[in-house]
């Protein structure tokens, strides 16, 4: 098989490779065709992987590309890691809004729109050419936010396009951990949205054994998300929140260990990351020395300050070591491809399986993932909290997408507006302003408008 990945000389691409590499289902991806304008970080890319691949009997051949048509022409899977802007624009994300006293995450609040607004006019193009080259192709979207990069490019290819997210699974296995209990055996009740999500039950033979953990408050201090969200508030909620909670449920302390930690994560991958593809373009050799070595520097310091300098060891395996998003997408390939049917937490079309959201909705749910394709399992109604909160983040990722796809300054103003962590309307028209100032791609989207000056 043949599997296409777009961002092709992204950081994160060994770590895709490494999981190929210890599959050894049948059939299995045996060519890999990496796509990036950027000949260089490919070149780098290529190095790392060749590396990896010393010695492994059937390793899959890797063919660069800076040709998108090339990259899709006969693919079976595509998985999409783009970074529009690059890390420049991710700075932009997080500095504007810190600037003016809101959230500046790249997923999350107004970073998140920002970023979707320039994105999404790409991965429609990108959309269009899969249905042109492999229409019956999977796409597989890590790119970021990924929920409304997903639904966006459904509207082109439907539900041959699902979304991944290392968190929700990452969530349960630590809690299989925390318990002794293998992960296998475990059945979540999950719902939400990407990153906007709780696990409202875990069910061991149809037994719910999170109130178990939940009222263990030496065991459940052990969690992540309870390091980072504190263990009673977790017992208030009578649940486990995705961590990236942690921005709704504590915005105004986010805003205060974000502006008082000096570089935001941005800015400290816009420092780390260039260097290593300089020091790997100039020593080959070394590769994949200096790239485990960057990962795990940047795995240190996720979400640093939520977990603030006090950290204390956390359930389970550590950042470098853990099956992350790449290990979902060989999931999801292996369960197509080889008709091994599995159940993952996935952003998927939401058909009729939550209440609440309409059909079209990507929502991130446990869903069944088969030769067939994926079907999203039948959910309970949230309660009315998370409900409201998912309610109005679709609205706004819907704004963004017609914002996006029109160019509508009106459409754009009203999702900063309307979004949960901007708190003003005249906070919303600044961050547009200060967005299509700081990022000529957003500016590019929205080019009916001319930017007003940012309040001081």
């Amino acid at each position: 098989m043949k599997l296409a990945i777009l961002g092709g000389g992204g950081f994160r691409v060994p770590l895709v490779y490494r999981a190929l590499l210890g599959d050894q289902g049948t059939p299995r991806v045996t060519e890999v065709a990496l796509y990036d304008p950027a000949p260089d970080r490919l070149a780098v890319v290529e190095s790392v992987l060749a590396q990896q691949a010393a010695g492994v009997d059937g390793a899959p051949r890797v063919t660069p590309t800076s040709e998108l048509a090339a990259a899709l022409d006969g693919a079976q899977f595509v998985f999409s890691a783009i970074r529009v802007g690059g890390l420049a624009g991710r700075t932009h994300d997080e500095r504007v809004a810190l600037g003016l006293g809101v959230l500046g995450q790249e997923t999350t609040g107004p970073g998140g729109i920002a970023y979707g607004l320039r994105t999404i006019p790409v991965v429609m193009q990108i959309a269009a050419a899969v249905k042109a080259s492999c229409p019956d192709a999977y796409v597989i979207n890590f790119t970021n936010p990924a929920g409304m990069i997903t639904e966006a490019m459904q509207r082109v290819l439907g539900d041959r396009v699902i979304g991944i997210c290392d968190t929700p699974g990452g969530l349960l296995r630590r809690i299989g951990v925390a318990l002794g209990i293998e992960a296998a055996r475990l059945r979540p009740d999950y719902v939400g949205l990407n990153h906007l999500g709780w696990m409202r039950r875990v069910l061991v033979h149809g037994d719910d054994v999170l109130p178990g953990l939940l009222a263990d408050e030496s065991l459940l201090a052990g969690l992540e998300e309870a390091q980072i969200l504190g263990v009673p508030w977790l017992q208030s909620l009578g649940c486990i929140p995705n961590e990236y909670l942690y921005y709704y449920y504590f915005a105004r302390d986010a805003i205060r260990s974000i502006t008082a930690g000096g570089p935001t994560r941005g800015e400290f991958l816009q420092q780390q990351q260039p260097e290593f593809y300089r020091a790997a373009a100039a020593d080959p050799s070394q590769a994949l020395a200096r790239w485990q070595r960057t990962v795990d520097e940047r795995s240190a310091l996720y979400m640093a300050e939520a977990k603030g300098d006090g950290a204390v060891d956390t359930v389970g395996i550590g950042p470098a070591q853990t099956d992350g998003y790449e290990q979902v997408a060989l999931a999801v390939m292996a369960a197509i491809a080889r008709d091994e049917p599995a159940q993952i937490i996935l952003n998927v079309r939401n058909g009729s399986a939550l209440p609440g959201l309409d059909a079209d909705a990507v929502v991130e749910l446990p869903t069944l993932v088969d030769r067939l394709g994926v079907h999203p399992l039948p959910a309970s109604t949230p309660d009315l909290h998370q409900l409201g909160l998912m309610q109005q983040v679709k609205a706004v990722e819907r704004l963004t997408i017609e914002a996006a796809t029109t160019g509508s300054p009106d459409a754009a103003l009203k999702a900063f507006a309307l979004h949960p962590l901007v708190d003003s309307v005249s906070v919303a028209r600044d961050l547009l302003s200060g967005y299509i100032a700081a990022i000529p791609e957003v500016a590019a989207v929205l080019q009916r408008i001319q930017p007003p000056a940012v309040r001081s």
